[in-house]
């Protein structure tokens, strides 16, 4: 349990950190390397959909999206303490905190940034708790995201159909903290936790040989020759 605690409060508190200092400190749109390389870069935007900059149905389906979101952090979590119970393995435990802490922080983003920051814009800074208000209600918040690697960049070949001679780019979603928490525990989990995800909670077969004394009733005796 201490471990999950640890875990989950950690990747909070970075995911979270993060996040109000990008707000308060980047307009949207703003693009900074993050290496002397410039291989990645945080390219601050905003987020009112799904993860990685996916949307769903406006306003009634960012409400019923930030619900959806709750009801799957309540299942993961009870999900979490039912293997810690069960005394599932420290591997398992981590996957699932990883997630359980990637979701929350996003629920909390779209749950209370609207009332707590003015709006974002390519002119000016986000400031906490403005006078005049958030700029969004409870419940409709958008999730801050930052982290921008554009690994690769060119066209398709013309030859190809449909996207031939089109730009192209790998990869091109921006995302946050949590979102990379949550890939990580769903990937190592599918790659080196999937029999311990199927089989938590269950008890190893044992085949138990009972050793009893031979009586000499059972013992079988050598025929002896007729004389």
């Amino acid at each position: 349990m201490k471990r999950a605690l640890s875990t989950i409060f950690l990747v909070l508190l970075a995911d979270q950190l993060l996040k109000v200092w990008i707000k308060l400190h980047f307009t949207i749109g703003q693009h900074v390397p993050a290496d002397p390389t410039g291989w990645y870069f945080l390219h601050f935007i905003e987020n009112d959909g799904m993860a990685f900059g996916m949307k769903f149905g406006g306003q009634m389906g960012k409400l019923m999206l930030t619900l959806f979101r709750i009801v799957a952090v309540l299942g993961i979590g009870w999900y979490l303490r039912s293997i810690i119970k069960l005394k599932a393995k420290s591997g398992l435990i981590f996957c699932v905190s990883l997630v359980f802490a990637g979701a929350l922080g996003n629920i909390i983003d779209s749950t209370f940034y609207g009332v707590l920051f003015s709006r974002s814009t390519s002119i000016d800074v986000a400031t906490f708790l403005p006078m005049e208000g958030g700029y969004a209600p409870l419940l409709h918040g958008w999730v801050v995201d930052m982290f921008y690697f554009p690994i690769w960049q060119g066209h398709f070949p013309s030859w190809l159909p449909f996207w031939g001679g089109q730009e192209f780019e790998f990869f091109r979603p921006v995302f946050n903290l949590a979102d990379a928490a949550i890939t990580v525990g769903i990937l190592w989990l599918i790659l080196f936790q999937r029999y311990e995800f199927a089989h938590v909670g269950q008890q190893p077969s044992t085949q138990v040989t009972d050793s009893l004394p031979v009586t000499g009733e059972e013992r079988s005796e050598p025929t002896q020759p007729a004389n």
